[in-house]
């Protein structure tokens, strides 16, 4: 680019673009056989919003995809006429007879649970959000499923709080236990060693669970014995500042609506699916056949949220199950609601943090199992060039103006410069782990 073309490119202020961009919209669900009624994430309690809405459309309960809308001030049912003709519009709506059994859900989305339904213990691990707990706690025992234990994670905490949290309102329901370490991964490790379930889940501390969530993460585990990973749908749970649309727009956590199975049986299509495992899902809601996940020694520690790696604890586990010949799925029947950063700052540490966690999660990959050193140096320029395309086709598909252009630029670079840096980050975690352990 000359002088010239910098100087146009920096003079194109866009102000209609930014605007439309990052005008604030109200979550909320709706079930097409109540079209009367706008409920909150997690279909807790009902929602009467104004101005623009991002709706969560189903059918019998089952997910079909999101719509957006704006109504005037004050006609909140003329907003939800524009959001169910949105739907029929927009997205596949199957009449009653082509539902599966599966998707035939009620209003708060809980599922047929079949007889002999296995125990699914449910890991939340936590550190000083008793506020954030408290509402996840709420919406994941308010479930249908008849067989789930909860466990509760205290991670490193700065005081009793969160104890006196469990011991005081959730006593009989919840199970309490305090890690000292910190990071995710130990704190992960540690629910997985006392869990009882043929199946463990995961869930972070500040998500609102839908009450189908237990069964449907259940559901492929039933089907097939040879599902031994399943990750869920995440889906923002509010989308009130700059920040959050700006991380939804440019590709936080939703990987669709459409079920999906990987295996390396079979040769995949994708040479890159032994390495490029973020695409199954995010650690945010995964749930695994417990003796499978304890088999591979669960959770790398040197990985993750709380220590220098930042994350990827969850797509070591992910390659981990792959490449010891298990199948993962995805299944979007499986919802939770997730808070995005709400500033600025917080957008950036963000997104430098996914890169981080995925080289570090690469570097992990490659320390597990050095013989796939030479498979991923060969693919990597192609994967390079692939996660390129992606956010191109991303960057493309949420529309044009400068603004969203130059944001999403950025984004790539800190990104990019998190991936570069992941490796580094992830030779850290482990020296510092091998010195805590050893006490020097």
């Amino acid at each position: 680019m000359n002088g010239s073309d910098r100087r146009t490119a920096a003079a194109c202020p866009c102000p209609a673009a930014r605007d439309s961009l990052y005008t604030p919209v109200r979550v909320a669900e709706l079930d097409l056989d109540e079209p009367s009624e706008l409920r909150s994430p997690g279909g807790l309690g009902p929602a009467n919003p104004d101005g623009g809405v991002l709706a969560l459309v189903r059918l019998h309960g089952h997910p079909l995809g999101l719509v957006k809308a704006t109504g005037a001030p004050g006609d909140t049912a003329g907003l939800r006429r524009a959001l169910v003709d949105a739907a029929y519009r927009e997205l596949h709506v199957p009449a009653l007879s082509t539902a599966t059994p599966a998707a035939r859900r009620s209003r708060v989305g809980r599922a047929r649970v079949p007889a002999g339904a296995p125990l699914v213990s449910v890991v939340v691990c936590t550190r000083d959000r008793a506020g954030r707990l408290r509402q996840c706690l709420d919406s994941l025992l308010r479930t249908g499923y008849p067989r789930v234990e909860v466990i509760v994670v205290d991670s490193a905490p700065s005081d009793d709080t969160t104890e006196q949290l469990i011991r005081s309102q959730y006593r009989d329901r919840v199970r309490y236990l305090r890690e000292a370490a910190p990071g995710v991964a130990r704190a992960r490790n540690r629910g997985l060693a006392v869990a009882r379930g043929e199946i463990c889940a995961f869930a972070d501390d500040d998500l609102i669970v839908d009450a189908g969530w237990v069964s449907a993460l259940a559901e492929p585990f039933t089907a097939d014995d040879r599902v031994a990973c399943v990750t869920g749908l995440v889906l923002p749970a509010e989308l009130d500042t700059e920040a959050q649309i700006a991380l939804e727009r440019y590709g936080a956590y939703s990987r669709g609506f459409a079920a999906r199975s990987w295996s390396l049986r079979e040769r995949p299509d994708d040479p890159l699916l032994r390495f490029s495992v973020g695409r199954f899902g995010s650690g945010a809601n995964m749930a695994f056949r417990t003796g499978v996940l304890r088999g591979i020694g669960g959770f790398d520690p040197a990985t993750g949220t709380g220590t220098p790696a930042r994350g990827g604890e969850e797509l070591l586990a992910f390659f981990r199950v792959l490449n010891g010949g298990h199948t993962v799925a995805y299944q979007p029947e499986a919802i939770v609601w997730h808070p995005h950063p709400r500033t600025a700052e917080d957008l950036t540490a963000h997104i430098f943090n996914f890169g981080v966690g995925f080289g570090a999660y690469l570097a992990a990959a490659v320390s597990h199992q050095p013989g796939l050193l030479a498979a991923l140096l060969r693919r990597l320029p192609r994967g390079l060039r692939q996660w390129l395309g992606i956010r191109r086709r991303a960057r493309s598909g949420s529309g044009s103006g400068c603004g969203r252009e130059e944001s999403f630029a950025r984004f790539n670079r800190l990104e990019f410069r998190g991936l570069l840096y992941g490796p580094f980050s992830y030779l850290f975690s482990v020296w510092y782990q091998r010195k805590v352990r050893t006490g020097e």
